[in-house]
């Protein structure tokens, strides 16, 4: 039984920041980017130890498997037996001493031992002190054995539960996942989407360029209003966001709208539609003239879609409450152009910006989430115009949310069909990679362009 029964400290520097919030989301179960934000907004640290603070947690819960397998090699006794708090300490010290180079490992030790000292007795500190000294001794018992069978080999270098590596090899194969694998560890980009009601995506970058000074700036490859940016401070305080000529999106992401093709005047549905990233997007290529219904579970995330069409300057969407597999009787007796299912899924296609998605979602999820994802999509076709489109679309990778869904609905519904005219309406580096886009469907994996993971498909009704 442990001997220290006081609350954790208040966080003084990068690392008991880490420790505390790594050990809160424990505790809590808590969403490790809810969990850090709340606490960087309580937090007086200055930026540079907040910005450390930010990579310990992220990269300790994204190697979190295979930093635990190295502590096992170096810990007498098994890790559920730590105190949350000494576990977590350990790990975000393994952590800097195998993946950051920047950090002298004296530094590392130092600053463990006496944190260990603060938080917990004597006891605690000598064994986090024996253990990372241990560790710098012996730095060849961490080497992962290069001749372990694929699954092993991936899921402890890349850190990746052995269930989805399994799965993984044998949808993908074994290039592909070790791929995608490595990509999820990677940090997202800052990915910017020009809003071209206020802004072309060339005088975007200038914009940005003349605000932040320091700023490298450079446009998508693959989204036509996408600008990729790094070192501008904080987005939201940047002139060229608060103004309203752009938006955070990824570039995957912004795919969407393009391949839903509205025109100006329609009507459009957007079933799943907070915070309103894809919305706002449809509303601009539209030239905000039309009407949008932008449909929403949450009543609380109602608000943020409005927040951010009043931004962006768009008036053309109204937000409604209401849950998408009842959309058909909600709006009873209207039709629409244009209709997005971006569907709720498993979110595995985004696993390097909420890493803690790889330990809580288990194949069983998918299974269970695809008949939600069925159930909207047979609503959207009942609110479906002759002539109309539906674009259904996820941030997954798994097919039986994605293609293997959209096969099922056609299956039963023998009046739509892919509509192979989508290659038209995607970038060229798209139409050059995926052959599936002649057949209406596209599957972008994390590591083919260093974006998030999508599926997007187009059907249409038959002729």
């Amino acid at each position: 039984m442990s001997r220290r029964k006081k609350a954790l400290p208040e966080p003084g520097n990068a690392r008991e920041l880490a420790v505390r919030v790594l050990t809160d989301i424990e505790n809590r179960q808590a969403y490790s980017n809810l969990e850090l934000k709340r606490v960087l907004e309580q937090t007086k640290l200055l930026h540079r130890d907040k910005a450390l603070a930010t990579e310990l947690v992220y990269g300790t819960i994204s190697r979190l498997y295979t930093l635990d397998w190295m502590l096992a090699q170096f810990v007498n006794q098994p890790l559920d037996k730590l105190e949350g708090w000494a576990r977590n300490l350990l790990r975000i010290s393994f952590y800097q001493l195998t993946y950051l180079d920047r950090i002298p490992a004296h530094a590392v030790v130092h600053e463990a031992v006496e944190i260990a000292k603060v938080w917990g007795h004597k006891g605690v500190a000598g064994m986090v002190n024996g253990v990372l000294r241990n560790r710098l001794r012996h730095p060849e018992r961490v080497d992962i054995p290069a001749d372990l069978p694929p699954v092993e080999r991936i899921a402890l270098v890349h850190s990746h539960p052995k269930w989805m590596v399994e799965e993984w090899l044998r949808r993908f194969g074994e290039v592909e996942t070790e791929n995608m694998c490595a990509a999820n560890n990677q940090p997202p980009r800052l990915s910017l989407r020009a809003n071209v009601l206020r802004a072309t995506r060339d005088e975007l970058i200038a914009q940005i360029e003349k605000q932040a000074t320091d700023a490298e700036v450079e446009p998508s490859m693959i989204a036509p209003e996408g600008v990729i940016a790094s070192d501008v401070g904080n987005i939201a305080e940047l002139p060229a966001y608060t103004s309203g000529s752009c938006t955070v999106q990824d570039e995957s992401s912004m795919l969407v709208a393009r391949a839903l093709a509205p025109e100006a005047g329609m009507r459009v549905l957007d079933m799943c539609a907070a915070p309103g990233g894809k919305t706002t997007h449809i509303a601009e290529l539209m030239g905000n003239k039309g009407q949008i219904i932008a449909l929403d579970v949450h009543p609380h995330k109602i608000k943020l879609i409005e927040a951010n069409a009043f931004r962006l300057g768009i008036s053309i969407i109204r937000a409604r409450h209401g849950d998408a597999r009842d959309a058909a009787h909600l709006l009873a007796g209207e039709t629409f152009d244009r209709i997005l299912v971006d569907a709720p899924c498993t979110g595995l296609g985004v696993i390097r910006r909420k890493p803690d998605i790889k330990w809580y979602k288990w194949q069983e999820d998918a299974r269970s989430i695809s008949e939600i994802q069925y159930e909207i999509l047979c609503a959207a076709s009942r609110l479906a115009a002759p002539g109309s489109k539906i674009v259904y679309s996820t941030c997954t990778v798994q097919p039986e949310e994605n293609i293997e869904l959209v096969r099922r609905f056609l299956a039963g519904h023998p009046e739509w069909e892919l509509d192979k005219s989508l290659i038209q309406d995607m970038p060229r580096a798209l139409q050059e990679k995926y052959p599936t886009l002649v057949e209406g469907y596209v599957q972008i994996l994390p590591h083919h362009f260093h974006t998030d993971g999508f599926f997007i498909s187009r059907l249409k009704m038959k002729q």
